[in-house]
C-alpha cells in the first residue's frame, strides 16, 4: 500500500514538472466530423499537455487547461465566488480500487478553491475550504457561507476570518440522500433557479434561503447527476441511458395529491420516439463500460451506440461563444469519453431537442481516462468541463465480472489523486475579464439583470435576495414593467418575490406582457392571491385560459389549484372542455400540461 502511494505521488511530481500549464490548448480545426480513431490497447495516465491532444471539436473550438493535479484532485463538481475564483468538490474516496469497501465513509474529501493569481487564465493557487469530508458531492458558494452537501447531509459552512478556509459548519438537514447509500445514486446538486429555490438531484428535499436561514422541504426525486435551468426556469436533470428531461411545471404541484400516479408535466424526457436523442458518436472503441459485452451495447467498429452515464446537464447561457450554441443544453458521458450538444426548439406544442451533429459529438476524447462530470457556466461567458480523469468511473458495487477483468488488463485502477479542468473557447472568444460583483452595490446588482451573461444574471439576482436589499424594489417594479429584455423582466419579477416586495399591480401587469415566459412566471407568482376569495387578480388570471401559448396554459394547469374551492373545480372544467380529451386520457393539444390538473 505504501509503495502505490510512493508511485502515485512520483507520477504527480512528473506530471507537475513536465506539464507546464500556460496557455495549453487541444488542436483546433482538425477534420470534421472525426469519425473513429485508431487507438492502442493500452491506457497509459497522460499529461495534461498530451491529454489535449486527444479532443476532437468542432471547427474554431478548442480547449484550454485551466487546473490539473496536483493543484486539483479528483474534482467532480465546481462552482464560483464573487472574485472569480474557483470553487472544487473533490471526491477523493471514490472507488480507490476493486477492493475498497463500498461506499467508502473515510473523511478524505475536501472543497477546494481555485486562484489564478496572475490573471493568466490558469489556475496557480490552492486552498483547501473544507477537508476530512465523506465522499463529497455537492456544492453552492453563497454570500452568507458555503453548502456543501456529503451522502445525508447537507452543511453550511463560513469562513470567519477570511482566510479561505471553513470556520464554522451548520448542519441544515441529514435527509440528503442516505450516508450508506448507493455512491452513484445519491443526493446530488444544489442549483439555485429563477424560482430562488436550490433544486436538488437524487434526492427528495431541496431548499430556500429565507429570513437569513436555509428551510428545507420535501419534493420529488428527480435525475440522478446535475441540475441546470433555461432562461425561463425550467429545471432540467437526466439519468444514465437518457439524456434530457424537464420539468415544464414545477416538480412541487405534485406534491399537493399524494395518490397521483403519473406526474406528466414533471422530469418529462424529451428524447423523441426513434430515440436519436440518445444517439453517441464516441471518436474511440469503448470497450469499457459495464454491459459492453451485450449486443447492441457498442457498435461493430467497438464505439458506444448510446449513452451509458449521462450527467450533469447544462443549458449554455453565457455570452462569450458563438450566439447558435447559446440556451443549448450540454451533457457529459464519461464512459463514452464525450460531451454532447443538445438543441431545443419550440414547435409550437411543446420543446423538442435533438443532437447538434450527426455522426459527431462537440467534444471526444480518444483517452479512455478523459471522465467528464461536470459543466459549469461561468462569469467570463465561457463554458468549463471538470474532468475527474479516472480509469475507473463505475462504483464498485455495480461493476460487472467484465468490467472488471478489463479494468486489470489496462491497470485503468491506478492512480487516483488526477483531475483537470477545462475552459471551452472559440477563435471568436474574448473572455470578460470584469470581476464579477465583489464590490457591487445594490444598483450595481438590479443593473446587471440586464447583463447578457446569463451566470452574472443569476448571481445578481441571488445576491440581492441573499441581501434582502428591499430598498431597490421599486428600481425592481420598474425594470419589470418597461426592460427591453424579458430575461431582465423575469428576473426583475424573482427577485422582488425573494425580497417580499411584489405586489398584486406588478403582477397583473406582468399577465399580459408580451413574453410567454414572463406570463408564465406571472401566473405562478400569482397564487400568492389566488386564495383569497373574490381577490381581484383571480378575473386577470383565468383570462389566461384563452392564452395561445401551450406553456402560459401548462402554468396555468398547475396553478388553478391555488384557487378556493368552487372557484377552482369550475376554472379546472373550463380548462379541461378547452384542451383535453378527458375520456381517453390524451391531449385535443400536445403538451404534457393540460392533465397537469390531478395535482391541483
Amino acid at each position: 500500500m505504501v509503495l502505490t502511494r510512493l508511485r502515485t505521488i512520483a507520477m504527480l511530481m512528473c506530471l507537475m514538472v513536465t506539464s507546464g500549464l500556460a496557455s495549453q490548448s487541444s488542436p483546433a480545426n482538425r477534420p470534421w466530423p472525426p469519425g473513429v480513431q485508431k487507438v492502442s490497447n493500452e491506457s497509459p495516465v497522460l499529461s495534461p499537455a498530451d491529454a489535449l491532444k486527444t479532443f476532437f471539436m468542432p471547427p474554431g473550438y478548442h480547449l484550454e487547461l485551466v487546473a490539473s493535479e496536483p493543484l486539483v484532485q479528483d474534482p467532480t463538481v465546481m462552482d464560483w465566488d464573487l472574485n472569480g475564483r474557483l470553487w472544487v468538490v473533490e471526491m477523493t474516496g471514490f472507488v480507490r480500487d476493486l477492493q475498497a469497501k463500498e461506499p467508502n465513509l473515510d473523511p478524505i474529501g475536501h472543497v477546494a478553491v481555485l486562484e489564478d493569481t496572475n490573471h493568466d487564465g490558469v489556475m496557480d493557487k490552492r486552498t483547501v475550504f473544507a477537508d476530512n469530508l465523506i465522499l463529497p458531492r455537492a456544492l453552492k458558494v453563497l454570500d452568507h457561507g458555503v453548502l456543501v452537501g456529503e451522502p445525508g447531509s447537507v452543511w453550511l459552512m463560513r469562513d470567519t476570518n477570511g482566510d479561505l478556509k471553513a470556520d464554522t459548519k451548520e448542519l441544515i438537514t441529514h435527509a440528503y440522500g442516505r450516508l450508506e447509500g448507493s455512491v452513484e445514486g445519491n443526493a446530488n446538486s444544489l442549483y439555485w433557479g429563477l424560482d430562488n429555490w436550490i433544486h436538488t438531484s437524487g434526492t427528495d428535499v431541496f431548499f430556500r434561503f429565507k429570513d437569513q436561514k436555509v428551510e428545507v422541504q420535501s419534493t420529488l426525486l428527480r435525475g440522478e447527476w446535475g441540475a441546470t435551468q433555461d432562461d425561463a426556469g425550467r429545471i432540467y436533470r437526466n439519468t444514465n441511458e437518457s439524456a434530457l428531461h424537464v420539468d415544464f411545471v414545477p416538480t412541487q404541484y405534485f406534491m399537493r395529491n399524494p395518490t397521483l400516479l403519473r406526474t406528466r408535466g414533471s422530469y418529462d424526457s424529451l428524447e423523441d420516439e426513434n430515440n436519436e436523442l440518445n444517439t453517441v458518436w464516441p471518436v474511440r472503441p469503448n470497450p469499457g463500460t459495464n454491459r459492453a459485452y451485450q449486443a447492441g451495447v457498442d457498435r461493430a467498429d467497438g464505439t458506444l451506440a448510446r449513452f451509458t452515464s449521462v450527467c450533469a446537464p447544462m443549458v449554455y447561457r453565457g455570452d462569450r461563444l458563438p450566439a447558435e450554441l447559446y440556451g443549448n443544453v450540454f451533457v457529459a458521458d464519461p464512459a463514452g469519453n464525450i460531451v454532447s450538444r443538445i438543441v431545443l426548439n419550440d414547435d409550437g406544442t411543446t420543446l423538442r431537442a435533438r443532437k447538434a451533429y450527426e455522426n459527431a459529438e462537440f467534444l471526444a476524447s480518444t483517452d479512455e481516462r478523459f471522465r467528464p462530470v461536470y459543466i459549469s457556466n461561468a462569469p467570463d461567458g465561457a463554458l468549463y468541463i471538470v474532468d475527474f480523469y479516472r480509469g475507473i468511473i463505475q462504483d464498485r458495487a455495480s461493476t460487472t465480472v467484465y468490467l472488471r477483468d478489463h479494468i486489470m488488463s489496462r491497470k485503468l485502477d491506478q492512480p487516483t489523486g488526477l483531475g483537470r479542468i477545462y475552459r471551452v473557447v472559440h477563435e471568436t472568444t474574448k473572455l470578460d475579464s470584469t470581476a464579477p460583483f465583489a464590490n457591487a452595490t445594490p444598483a450595481q446588482l438590479v443593473e446587471a439583470l440586464s447583463h447578457m451573461n446569463g451566470w452574472r444574471r443569476d448571481t445578481a439576482q441571488r445576491l440581492l435576495v441573499e441581501r434582502y436589499a428591499k430598498p431597490v424594489a421599486p428600481a425592481l417594479v420598474k425594470l419589470a414593467e418597461s426592460a427591453a429584455d424579458y430575461r431582465t423582466r423575469l428576473h426583475a419579477l424573482w427577485t422582488l418575490d425573494g425580497l417580499d416586495s411584489l405586489d398584486p399591480a406588478t403582477v397583473t401587469k406582468a399577465l399580459d406582457d408580451s413574453s410567454r415566459d414572463v406570463r408564465a412566471s406571472a401566473i405562478r407568482l400569482a397564487e400568492k392571491w389566488l386564495g383569497t376569495p373574490n381577490h381581484p387578480i383571480q378575473a386577470d388570471v383565468l383570462k389566461r385560459l384563452d392564452d395561445a401559448d401551450w406553456s402560459v396554459r401548462e402554468q396555468l394547469a398547475a396553478s388553478l389549484g391555488a384557487l378556493p374551492a368552487g372557484p377552482r373545480e369550475t376554472a379546472v372544467a373550463s380548462l379541461l372542455e378547452r384542451y383535453a380529451c378527458v375520456m381517453t386520457g390524451t391531449y385535443s393539444e400536445s403538451g404534457p400540461g393540460a392533465m397537469t390538473t390531478p395535482a391541483a
